[in-house]
């Protein structure tokens, strides 16, 4: 009779050890929403993008603006369920779009970014998500520290994690004087230039393409061991990177071969825009603009008064330049070059 009371005890105990099991999980944890503010469009903004006319700004504690007029009036978001710093935003079309940040957070938007659900978010990870690239057919892919790398099929609902194992150069010489095995650099920004063709600008010097649209990656020839902070593409093979020390390199075939522009700044460079007539702007701290109007073969320096660092750019019309900034977001107007290749400074 005890050994059968001893049998019965055994789903009970496990049962009781189960639900013990589960009070210690901690219950998913509620989004904090992002503060409505008065003056939301002037906090740290970090990253914009296009959603149709619409203008799209991201940035600190969740603020997300975005404007109408392109650039010249600024509303805040009505609700994003989160309050990390968010670092990139994409859209798939006019209305959908994605937004990532800190905290390893994902969020999207149906209606062109007034309003936002929270579909990826771990906190424990420790590795904030630093870019966002939209494709055709919902295809998304996020990047961020360590090599992070998240894919979505479905427009950034749901999310996988993938490996990032990108080929090495075709010249081992051309790497730079890294330790060649770490596999973990901070991939800091992701750009499409066409339907397949992708490039990714990362740290100590990394420059990442990929012609398969991000399903295989390889390791570009790069000209310089600091960090790149952008890649502009300005055409089928011509491409643009750049970032710390005012470093600006240009590529004409594709990344194979890179060579070095005069930028007369020494700021670091972090966002960058085409513009119309062949122009091309590119942005950085201290309120560097540097302009080009020979599409990116030289560039004039534009410093703007305030010294305000500038973090992203896009083209807002003639001669003007809606930018984010850790002012806000604002319109900037750009004068013409005094003479190709020189500095308004």
């Amino acid at each position: 009779m005890g050994s059968a009371a001893a049998v019965d005890k055994g789903p009970l105990v496990l049962t009781f050890a189960l639900a013990l099991a589960a009070l210690a999980q901690p219950a998913a944890e509620s989004p904090r929403y992002a503060e409505h503010a008065r003056l939301a469009a002037r906090a740290l903004l970090i990253a914009m993008a296009a959603a149709g006319e619409r203008l799209v700004a991201v940035g600190d504690r969740g603020v997300i603006v975005f404007s109408d007029d392109r650039g010249a009036s600024w509303r805040q978001a009505d609700s994003v369920p989160t309050q990390a710093l968010l670092s990139g935003v994409c859209f798939l079309d006019a209305r959908r779009g994605v937004a990532v940040g800190h905290d390893e957070v994902a969020i999207t938007t149906a209606d062109g970014g007034r309003t936002w659900q929270r579909t990826h978010y771990a906190p424990q990870a420790q590795r904030p998500l630093l870019d966002v690239w939209c494709g055709s057919g919902g295809q998304v892919i996020a990047v961020g520290a360590y090599s992070t790398y998240l894919t979505s099929a479905d427009g950034g609902a749901s999310w996988q994690t993938a490996s990032f194992r990108p080929a090495p150069p075709a010249a081992a010489a051309a790497q730079p004087a890294e330790d060649d095995a770490r596999s973990d650099y901070h991939l800091n920004r992701i750009v499409s230039a066409g339907a397949a063709r992708l490039y990714i600008a990362a740290e100590a010097g990394h420059l990442y393409r990929s012609d398969d649209g991000g399903r295989t990656w390889m390791t570009l020839a790069s000209p310089y061991a600091g960090s790149f902070f952008d890649v502009l593409p300005l055409g089928a093979q011509v491409v643009l990177a750049f970032g710390l020390r005012g470093n600006l390199y240009r590529s004409e075939d594709a990344g194979a071969s890179w060579r070095r522009l005069d930028t007369h700044t020494l700021e670091m460079l972090d966002g960058g825009a085409r513009l119309a007539d062949d122009a091309v702007a590119i942005v950085g701290l201290a309120g560097v603009v540097l302009v080009s109007r020979d599409g990116g073969r030289t560039f004039t320096l534009q410093q703007q008064a305030d010294r305000a660092g500038l973090a992203a750019a896009l083209g807002a019309g003639e001669l003007r330049l809606a930018v984010a900034s850790e002012n806000g977001a604002r319109l900037l107007a750009l004068a013409a070059p005094a003479a190709a290749g020189g500095s308004a400074r």
